[in-house]
């Protein structure tokens, strides 16, 4: 996939659908929207802050190669553990790959548990840091003290008109901030906002999924994807990233499981006590993860202790697309 480069404007293809899938770590999403989308002839393009970077593939629980053969997944192992990403370069590179899909002719899924970046993608909100240089805006700000803010309103009338007209002239806050994003980027602050409302998902295009099992279900399996995770070789792969120079990557970025095994490798606590410590502190994560998905009446639920099992959430899935696609 080509991927547009950072700032570069382009024009983006609206998918016919957009099929979301959330919910809690462990509840179930990577079988179910793999399932669902094989069947649909979709790809799936991965909402999960940690399964961008390289290297991590257990603790982040990561789609492996039988997975990815299945069906292709997009924004997994896209950067090095001490590389600089955020929510805002997610963004773009996500909205990227949903063009990309819908230009193939295939149905995009959004599958992953991170709430902000879920979000960036099918609301398409602009972030207030794009843009930002304090030097600048400071030096802004005394100009503005020194020849008035109808004097920068003006200059903002000269390089950005539309941002002018609906900018009031005394509005120092916001005409400093237009300036500042023009000076900065190249590009008139009225383009991004034009872009942020472009970049949100028409609700009609929308399948939001969540996907929820009762409290004691979801914990029970949290553990056994625990103890899975460090048999399958949590500490090794832990070791070999503070051989790679990783250590503060894992421990600034607070990467749940990682974290923990470093702990436990400076021998700051034993292997038992750090595999205690990943359970309770994903259980925490899995509880606001629901609390962030639930404020969003969007989403359509499917309780997976109803069963159902990963073929009947996928048939559910399907009969809510069939039924989105046939009713627009």
């Amino acid at each position: 996939m080509k991927e547009a480069r950072h700032g570069e404007r382009r024009t983006r293809r609206c998918p016919e659908i957009l099929v979301v899938i959330v919910g809690p770590t462990a509840v179930g999403k990577t079988d179910v929207s793999i399932e669902a989308a094989a069947r649909l002839g979709g790809e799936i393009v991965s909402c999960d802050s940690m399964q961008v970077y390289r290297y991590m593939d257990i603790g982040t629980a990561k789609p492996g190669p039988s997975e990815r053969a299945r069906v292709p997944h997009h924004l997994i192992d896209v950067v090095d553990p001490d590389e600089a990403f955020n929510v805002a370069r997610f963004q773009e590179l996500a909205q990227a790959a949903i063009d990309d899909i819908a230009a193939r002719g295939k149905i995009p899924f959004l599958v992953g548990g991170t709430g902000l970046y879920v979000r960036a993608v099918v609301d398409g909100f602009l972030f207030p840091w794009e843009g930002a240089s304090p030097e600048l805006r400071r030096k802004l700000e005394d100009e503005a003290a020194a020849q008035g803010v109808p004097a920068l309103h003006a200059r903002l009338a000269e390089v950005d008109p539309a941002a002018a007209r609906r900018i009031h002239p005394n509005d120092a806050r916001r005409i400093i901030r237009a300036l500042e994003v023009y000076a900065t980027t190249g590009r008139p602050i009225s383009e991004m906002w034009r872009r942020a409302g472009e970049g949100k998902m028409r609700v009609d295009r929308l399948v939001m999924l969540g996907l929820v099992r009762e409290r004691e279900v979801l914990y029970e399996r949290i553990e056994r994807r625990c103890d899975a995770m460090v048999r399958q070789g949590l500490v090794e792969e832990t070791r070999c990233l503070l051989e790679r120079g990783y250590e503060c990557a894992l421990t600034a970025r607070q990467a749940l499981g990682y974290k923990e095994i470093v702990e436990h490798l400076r021998g700051r606590c034993s292997l038992e006590e750090a595999v205690e410590a990943i359970k309770r502190n994903t259980r925490r994560y899995a509880k606001r993860q629901l609390t962030w998905f639930r404020a969003d009446p969007r989403i359509e639920w499917i309780d997976m202790g109803c069963p159902p099992s990963v073929s009947e959430a996928a048939t559910c899935v399907l009969a809510l697309v069939k039924g989105k696609l046939a009713a627009m």
